[in-house]
């Protein structure tokens, strides 16, 4: 029976390191085929699509990286995912502070109202948006980008902060409330202290997914001044459609500043994630 167990045991995590080879190997193939083909030229990439650049080519790269554009669109996309982020984690992180630790007649279904936000597909709103933003003369900014961001964050954020802050022992805010702390006080100087596992993690999948925002950006941003590398992406596909080793080049570095964040923020974002997803 022991060995019986044994076996079992070992054919289960065996299965678990096939699935989570194979599940690497499918998202690190494309990325590593960019990587590699951004060293090549075009006759390279149809005569040696997967094997190793034979010679190695940096024109690509080099001439992407000192192309004004590219830079202009780096530092868009850095300051509408910088600015959408801090706005998600704010206002989310007092919303969900009232839903959890605050008693309210509506509470509940308000609170439902916020979790149906998820449902809500972003390609409904694209028409009644762009009359709104037009409205308040906030198309060609930034900001029409970054509130609308920030509005379509909120719902994933509050839900995994207030399952967070509903697991703060009463004992703690009761024992700050006899000290003299105040709601404020104890949301500011004791709260969110001790929630920063999960504060990392919501800020990586605001900081994500406002990186990666294609369609606003593109309905928002007639003008290329404030274009984001989403865009920036198939505007330089089109401008070298005959030239596929500079679009591989230029697709990596429009991709690496997001895998530098990730790969420093991963560890974070799972103790975030486990933290926020246990029920206290």
């Amino acid at each position: 029976m022991t060995l019986t167990m044994r076996n079992a045991r070992i054919l289960r995590h065996t299965g678990f390191y096939i699935a989570a080879f194979l599940t690497t190997a499918f998202v690190a193939t494309p990325i590593l085929f960019a990587l590699l083909g951004g060293f090549k030229d075009n006759q390279q990439l149809r005569e040696n699509a997967l094997g190793l650049p034979a010679p190695w080519n940096t024109a690509n790269y080099t001439d992407v990286l000192a192309s004004g554009t590219f830079w202009q669109q780096l530092f868009s996309s850095v300051f509408i995912a910088l600015v959408t982020t801090f706005i998600v984690v704010i206002c989310s992180a007092m919303i969900a502070f009232a839903f959890a630790r605050f008693a309210f007649r509506g509470r509940e279904g308000l609170f439902t109202l916020f979790a149906a936000g998820m449902m809500f597909p972003f390609a409904v709103a694209v028409l009644p948006l762009f009359i709104i933003l037009r409205t308040f003369e906030l198309l060609n900014s930034p900001f029409g980008v970054i509130l609308p961001q920030a509005a379509f964050g909120l719902p994933l954020t509050i839900i995994i902060l207030r399952t967070f802050f509903r697991q703060i022992p009463a004992e703690v805010e009761e024992a700050a409330t006899i000290d003299g702390a105040g709601p404020w006080l104890f949301f500011t100087r004791i709260l969110l202290p001790m929630s920063r596992p999960v504060l990392a993690t919501v800020s990586v999948l605001a900081l994500v997914g406002s990186w990666n925002s294609f369609l606003l950006p593109l309905v928002v941003l007639q003008k290329s001044t404030w274009w984001t590398l989403p865009l920036g992406v198939t505007q330089f596909s089109g401008q070298f459609a005959s030239d596929t080793a500079k679009v591989l080049a230029f697709v990596m570095l429009a991709m690496l500043p997001a895998l530098v964040f990730y790969a420093f923020a991963e560890r974070h974002l799972i103790s975030g994630l486990t933290a926020g997803g246990t029920k206290g």
